[in-house]
């Protein structure tokens, strides 16, 4: 009786399975697969500990496949193994109950009726999976915030995560390696994939192996560079991670195995079959050559493989109580001065609203891209009831993305703010957070072109209409792929994040650096969808936002000089009530001006398009920044720069009514 023997075997009859999966779609990844199964064959029958009934169970080991584009290999394991997935029903994939994958359903990888997707993808139902994976190179950085989220709970899991070799050339890879060093997290066991093959060549000399295990212990890592093929190297190396683990002085272990890409297959090895799956009679000689090196390498399921027993801890249950009001969080923060101003950043209100959701909510963390003192995220910081819940991510706004992805996946309210200028390079990694179904909870302050003297470089411009994009889409739940909320005081701002918190969807959240005055009170209602009408009219009806609700408001001062009657409609959340925003268009003539700080294709492209959609006659008139900005001394300097400042508005209102500007 041997363990090798028995791993061996296991790992066959994967590697056939996988070969026939892939097969049957006639597409998919089994290669890459083949050069895994070793490493799973011990992750999953014999090293991490859950239920197969029960993946999402809290306090389970979690496994990250970085390299999504292998999941078949992980598809044949569950088969095997009866691990769970959530059956479709009615209302959708992932809505129904929780039964054991079994080969039949393996089989049907790919199709558009099937559960069983090309890449990772949790919301239709396979809870084994906390991230879509697929765009490469972000595994590692979700692998962190499921670690982050398991150390705050005081829970004793691993967090495996494998990476290719050819993905490791993503920076994001690197960012999240830091990280992990940054916040001690050793739960977190990143496995290499070595199998020397990207898609298309070889992988560079700095991705093979040596180069690797350089990279890594120049950080400070222990490296264990195995033969991924060792049953017994591979067991040791994932014990000494286990032994590390617990062990304050030890590094964070890294293991680097040295695969092959096609293992038990010579057909399948080398260049040139990345993406292929054999059918037919190429997919019978696989698996004759399958056989062949079960035979060579003498393997037979003579030893019982067993997990150990997972923890039976469990989380606490969050405190979740409600935040104060804005007027008594400023007064208990020691700052009701600002009452008396009259006047704060959306920013600064962001920050006092964030520290007062820490102390409401034991399940709130705040996530920071090393601009925590602008943004104010530094109020939360600098709490000392708080400071442990705060994490610092540098600049690497990918990873603080990613890392956001994994603690929302665990259950945790994630809060992350940097720029909404910065965002823009962790597009990507949002986008695939929406994939993965996890409400994220994004800040973007310094938004719009009113920033002034640092100049475009740091301004959020095209950030609505790229996270408008998601908003045209809904989850099965009917929730929009995201909401966009653009607060134009201080008030509306805090009573937002409260909402944001308690979401079920992924929220973005924009801030404005310059102070504005109070429009609202603290009884004053928000809620996603709404609006918020500040003046009556009947001739024209303009629809802002942020910053440009109070240039919209000067306006109509000069509006109503030249006896024009206009209508003001705080529009603060996209998506929104398209049929409101239709009645008021037609309580005011049928003319709408669209007026907002950033680039086109946004809020008023969606006033637009609902207003079309009615089939009623509409004139629309959208305002927005349409030349580059720079530099300006003021917020009023760059709006008049820009074409959007309220004599720009007046001008443009009148010009919808023919009239001529006094």
């Amino acid at each position: 009786m041997s363990f090798d023997s028995t791993v061996h075997q296991k790992a066959v009859d994967l590697a056939k399975l996988t070969y026939q999966i892939t097969g049957s779609a006639g597409s998919g990844h089994p290669s890459t697969g083949a050069s895994l199964v070793h490493l799973v064959t011990v992750l999953l029958y014999q090293h991490m500990r859950y239920e197969p009934m029960n993946p999402g169970h809290p306090s389970s080991d979690r496994l990250v496949l970085s390299e999504g584009h292998a999941v078949p290999v992980l598809y044949a394991a569950m088969a095997d193994l009866g691990i769970a997935y959530r059956a479709a029903t009615d209302a959708g994939f992932g809505t129904g109950d929780l039964k054991p994958l079994d080969r039949e359903a393996a089989l049907t990888l790919r199709a558009i009726d099937s559960p069983v997707d090309g890449h990772p993808n949790p919301p239709l139902g396979f809870p084994f999976f906390d991230a879509a994976t697929g765009s490469l190179g972000q595994g590692l950085s979700v692998a962190a915030g499921l670690a982050l989220a398991a150390k705050h709970d005081g829970l004793d899991k691993r967090v495996f995560c494998l990476i290719g070799d050819g993905e490791s050339r993503e920076g994001q890879i690197w960012e999240a390696v830091d990280f992990i060093k940054d916040h001690d997290l050793k739960a977190v066991c990143p496995v290499f994939n070595a199998n020397d093959y990207a898609q298309s060549d070889k992988v560079a000399d700095q991705q093979e192996s040596a180069a690797l295990v350089r990279k890594l212990e120049a950080v400070g890592y222990t490296v264990l560079r195995i033969d991924g093929h060792n049953p017994r190297a591979v067991a040791e190396a994932f014990s000494r991670h286990a032994q590390d683990q617990h062990n304050p002085s030890a590094p964070p272990v890294a293991i680097v195995a040295d695969t092959v890409k096609g293992w038990g297959a010579p057909s399948q090895q080398g260049n040139g079959h990345h993406g292929q799956a054999p059918t037919g009679d190429t997919l019978q000689a696989v698996l004759d050559e399958l056989a062949a090196t079960e035979k060579q390498i003498g393997a037979a399921a003579d030893t019982p493989l067993k997990r150990d027993l997972m923890s039976p801890n469990k989380p606490e249950a969050a405190t979740v109580n409600a935040a104060p009001s804005f007027d008594e969080a400023l007064k208990q923060f020691g700052q009701e001065a600002v009452l008396e101003k009259g006047k704060l950043a959306t920013r600064k209100a962001y920050g006092v609203a964030l520290r007062a959701l820490g102390h409401a909510r034991s399940d709130v963390l705040a996530l920071d891209a090393d601009v925590r003192g602008s943004t104010n995220a530094a109020d939360f910081a600098k709490d000392d009831q708080l400071t442990d819940r705060f994490v610092e991510c540098r600049i690497a706004e990918q990873n603080m993305a990613s890392v956001a992805l994994g603690l929302s996946a665990a259950g945790k309210v994630a809060m992350a703010s940097t720029f909404g200028k910065f965002l823009t390079r962790a597009y990507d990694q949002i986008e695939m957070a929406v994939l993965s179904g996890v409400p994220l909870k994004l800040v973007g302050s310094h938004a719009g072109c009113t920033l002034g003297p640092d100049g475009p470089s740091q301004m959020g411009l095209a950030d609505v209409a790229w996270f408008r994009g998601f908003s045209t889409m809904k989850f099965p739940n009917g929730k929009p792929g995201f909401t966009v909320l653009t607060p134009a005081d201080a008030y509306a701002c805090y009573a937002l994040v409260q909402q944001m918190a308690a979401a079920d969807a992924p929220v973005y959240l924009r801030t404005m650096r310059p102070d504005t005055e109070f429009l609202y009170a603290a009884n004053t209602k928000f809620e996603f969808g709404g609006h918020e009408v500040l003046v009556e009219g009947r001739d024209l009806l303009v629809a802002a936002q942020g910053y440009m609700v109070h240039e919209a408001n000067a306006a109509l001062e000069k509006l109503d000089a030249a006896g024009i009657d206009a209508t003001l409609v705080d529009l603060y959340s996209l998506p929104f009530d398209e049929e409101a925003i239709a009645d008021l268009a037609n309580d005011n003539n049928g003319m709408v001006l669209t007026v907002e700080d950033n680039y086109g294709g946004a809020m008023g492209s969606a006033v637009a398009d609902a207003l079309a959609a009615t089939g009623d006659g509409f004139t629309v008139n959208q305002m927005h920044v349409e030349r580059l900005p720079k530099s300006a001394k003021s917020a009023d300097e760059m709006l008049d720069f820009c074409g959007l400042s309220a004599d720009h508005i007046a001008k443009a209102a009148m010009g919808m009514l023919e009239l001529t500007p006094a």
